[in-house]
């Protein structure tokens, strides 16, 4: 059931682009609305970082919730019925799998799982996935073994919104790159989630944490800006 104080994500019946970036999302964006009526990218929106369960499985959904801080219901208009259609949720990845083990349990759910599985790697071109991360890990050579693939797997997504689908992120333009690892610190890093919901905007809660991300970057590039004044 989807109630006026959920975060919204709307699937576009048309071509659409980001009001904030400016990026081009193509058609069957997955956008929010702000209250102008601006389209945002998920990627703008700081909700790039959720995973998408599809609609189907009650229990799975409402266990994700339950253990997800930040979700989205995400919609798409049927012109059929004249009305926004729930398509599924948009949750936190470590909810989804608390969810799905919690699930396990239940050999009647099995089967979901599976499916649930089978649409999550569908979503990833996994050659592209692997040149994106080698290309974090280029730039960004101090980050944590393994965030490389884990920013490179939420980034490459097959979601419009995405910053890992623009063409940017595709010729693997480090500016696009950047966005994509700060997207990522952010949500993993910082207070920045805790702050969107204790109720600050998403431009107010960026700038508390704004200093810590700029430090961590400098952290993860230490050995590419020394290399570079050491040639």
């Amino acid at each position: 059931m989807t109630t006026a104080n959920d975060l919204k994500v709307f699937i576009a019946g048309r071509d659409s682009r980001c009001d904030e970036c400016q990026e081009d999302l193509g058609r069957h964006a997955w956008i929010t609305l702000e209250e102008d009526s601006r389209a945002i990218c998920l990627a703008c929106a700081d909700l790039d970082h959720l995973v998408f369960l599809p609609a189907g499985d009650a229990a799975l959904t409402r266990r994700a919730r339950k253990h997800s801080r930040l979700s989205a219901v995400v919609l798409k208009w049927s012109r059929a019925r004249k009305r926004y259609e729930r398509q599924g949720l948009l949750v936190e990845e470590d909810a989804l799998t608390q969810a799905e083990a919690e699930c396990d349990a239940d050999a009647a759910n099995r089967a979901a799982r599976r499916d649930q599985a089978a649409v999550r790697r569908a979503e990833l071109d996994q050659d592209y996935v692997t040149q994106f991360a080698a290309r974090v890990r280029e730039l960004y050579p101090h980050c944590p073994d393994g965030r490389d693939t884990m920013i490179a797997e939420h980034a490459c997504r097959k979601y419009s919104g995405r910053i890992g689908r623009s063409a940017g992120a595709k010729s693997f333009d480090p500016k696009a790159i950047r966005v994509a690892v700060i997207a990522h610190i952010r949500h993993t890093e910082t207070r920045y989630d805790d702050f969107l919901l204790g109720g600050y905007d998403r431009h107010d809660a960026r700038a508390r944490v704004r200093d810590q991300i700029d430090e961590i970057l400098r952290t993860w590039t230490a050995r590419r800006l020394k290399s570079a004044r050491n040639p």
